[in-house]
């Protein structure tokens, strides 16, 4: 008999909703590999070395963005960190999503999770299996909680084949596609909220 009928018991389920303040209290070792969605746990796969390494390559172009902006607008602090939690919203039950990177306020380090309110870009590398999730919940729920751009990578093989540039409307409620980039050109410049270069020679090979 399969495991999962040892499993499935009523011990099991989960006994309440979790709170931003439970979530704070949970092993970090366990928090990495779920979110939550309001209120209930839900698992995530573990990203392969193809998207790990292209949320990393593409998480060192944003910074490389975000440290040639605060240069030029002392007073701005902005950062980058790749795999962390936010917090979507808290009522009327708590929403926590791990995105593969995002680009955010500067914010103390033992903050945790960060809110959405501090950040300004949200990247999503589409692994299979998540493509509804990352192309339609995520979509949503980004956009629900007022992040205004969210970057959605599409991955072929060993390389990133394209990445989507959504943009928050205010008008419509939600996100509006802004432009998509390829590997057409050597380089790619998004321009907007920070202008970042993508060099797309760093975005194949991806594993060696």
């Amino acid at each position: 008999m399969s495991a999962i009928y040892d499993w499935a018991t009523p011990d099991n389920l989960q006994p309440e909703p979790v709170t931003v303040e439970i979530w704070r209290n949970l092993p970090e070792e366990y928090c990495r590999q779920v979110e939550v969605v309001n209120g209930q746990v839900v698992r995530c796969a573990a990203p392969t070395r193809t998207h790990q390494n292209a949320a990393r390559r593409l998480t060192n172009m944003l910074e490389a963005a975000a440290e040639k902006y605060m240069a030029a607008h002392p007073g701005e602090c902005l950062d980058v960190t790749s795999d962390v939690d936010i917090t979507l919203w808290e009522a009327p039950t708590v929403t926590i999503r791990r995105p593969d990177a995002l680009l955010h306020d500067c914010a103390p380090a033992d903050e945790r999770p960060l809110p959405a309110a501090a950040v300004k870009v949200v990247i999503e590398i589409v692994s299979p299996g998540s493509d509804k999730i990352d192309r339609v919940d995520k979509l949503g729920e980004y956009a629900t909680a007022g992040i205004p751009f969210y970057w959605l990578v599409w991955l072929t093989g060993n390389a990133v084949a394209s990445v989507d540039i959504h943009v928050l409307d205010h008008v419509l409620g939600g996100y509006r596609k802004y432009r998509t980039i390829t590997p057409a050109d050597d380089t790619s410049v998004v321009d907007i909220p920070v202008s970042t270069i993508i060099d797309w020679s760093h975005l194949t090979g991806l594993v060696r």
